[in-house]
């Protein structure tokens, strides 16, 4: 049987949220592998509604749940995400939850550093959530992070903050902000290291353990594929890498731990924050859809930009990550329009072109080619088989999976759990 690893197909907030809590129940672990809590994964089970951003998304069923040396850590924002589950009667125990001992920490200079650089880009805003996970990366890769691990030894960080601060402190000095205040630093983390440092353990070990047993392990992505920092919009993109290829190195597994890819993927497109954007619908249609899809960020609130599904992007998305099935979710948000176009592929100056540029001035020139396609009027609300999908629903799914050159696993018709339909088991395959 296969591990699974779930993944955004689009700018993220596909619905990766309720897709993981569906299939958590039949995998034995759940591993976060990369971002931090700028990811929003919002889960639905009867009356009560989750909003996770840090903690994988199986820990509300109990399925143990990991957080891959991957991800970068906000200690504070643990706690807050911990105790507002405990709130909802959600039990969080260092038997369900297991933290990478060699995750980077986000401190909160990194979210100092996050906003003073958002507010003094102007026009060139990133659109980051300002929550320091840039940052925090970027002292991972310099050599100079402080990792979970290190909790155990606040003593001895001497050395490590000398660099830490020798770098920040200038950052700052350009903002004309003040140096970075270790002593408070220190006091800050001896306050939350016990907290964070019971659910940490070498979690390579563990997992690794796990696959010799021939446990099925699920990996979460967040964000999505077009966030990418290498194959995503850049410069408009998160921090890590989102394709399936990273949830080996965030776990400390092999690449030949992950077996089938679960692409997810909207009926349309959504984006949130800057950047460009070929579909979009800045009209009476992209306020239907976003009216009609509820399109806010889990994470910050903000309204979504909204358009017609982009083929060209999503076979891009399948290409860089291996996709090996879609799980399509929203179909029903396009319930009852009279027609559904589909980007085919795009004009650059003049010239048709099947792909999506790297540059960003190219990326910004494109103009999107539509295929526009019969709707339908019937409700594919709450769906569980094809039977109970419209012609039309069904002709634009095929049309999607010929488009992006590969097939639809799972449809989704809602946000509750069981309304999905199962086309191909990823677990099996």
């Amino acid at each position: 049987m296969a591990n699974v690893a779930v993944i955004g197909a689009q700018w993220g907030d596909e619905g990766k949220g309720k897709i993981v809590d569906w299939l958590a129940e039949r995998a034995d672990m759940v591993v976060r592998f990369q971002g931090g809590h700028n990811a929003g994964h919002t889960l639905v089970i009867g009356e009560n509604v989750y909003k996770l951003s840090l903690l994988p998304s199986g820990i509300v069923r109990g399925t143990p749940s990991v957080i891959g040396n991957g991800v970068v850590l906000d200690p504070w924002a643990l706690k807050a995400e911990i105790e507002k589950l405990t709130a909802q009667g959600v039990k969080v125990t260092p038997e369900t939850l297991h933290i990478a001992d060699n995750c980077a920490l986000i401190l909160p200079f990194h979210r100092d550093l996050d906003a003073l650089r958002e507010d003094a880009s102007g026009a060139g805003k990133i659109g980051t959530t300002r929550r320091g996970i840039g940052p925090a990366y970027e002292d991972k890769v310099g050599r100079r992070a402080i990792r979970v691990c290190d909790l155990a030894h606040l003593d001895d960080l001497g050395p490590q903050l000398d660099r830490l601060t020798a770098h920040h402190d200038a950052l700052r000095a350009g903002f004309g902000e003040p140096p970075v205040d270790r002593e408070a630093l220190l006091a800050e983390l001896r306050e939350i290291a016990d907290f964070v440092l019971s659910f940490a353990k070498p979690v390579w070990l563990m997992l690794n353990d796990a696959r010799k047993r021939g446990r099925r392990i699920l990996f979460e992505g967040a964000q999505g594929v077009l966030l990418d920092v290498d194959h995503g919009t850049y410069p408009f993109v998160t921090s890590s890498n989102t394709i399936a290829g990273t949830a080996a190195g965030g776990s400390g597994l092999g690449p030949g731990a992950v077996g089938f890819v679960l692409g997810i993927a909207k009926a349309y497109t959504t984006r949130v924050g800057s950047g460009p954007f070929p579909t979009e619908q800045e009209n009476e249609i992209g306020e239907r859809l976003g009216t009609r899809g509820h399109e806010f960020g889990t994470v910050t609130g903000r309204k979504r930009r909204c358009g017609w599904f982009d083929a060209v992007l999503v076979r891009q998305s399948v290409a860089v990550s291996g996709v090996t099935g879609i799980a399509l979710t929203k179909l029903d948000v396009l319930d009852g329009f009279d027609e559904v176009g589909i980007c085919t592929g795009y004009r650059l100056r003049g010239q048709v072109i099947d792909h999506y540029p790297s540059n960003a001035a190219d990326q910004a020139a494109v103009e999107p080619i539509y295929e526009m396609i019969e709707g339908w009027h019937e409700s594919t609300a709450g769906a569980r088989s094809w039977a109970q999908l419209p012609a039309q629903a069904i002709k634009y799914i095929r049309r999607i999976e010929e488009l992006i050159q590969c097939p639809v696993a799972l449809v989704s018709t809602s946000p509750e759990r069981e309304d999905t339909i199962l086309v191909r088991d990823p677990f099996s395959d």
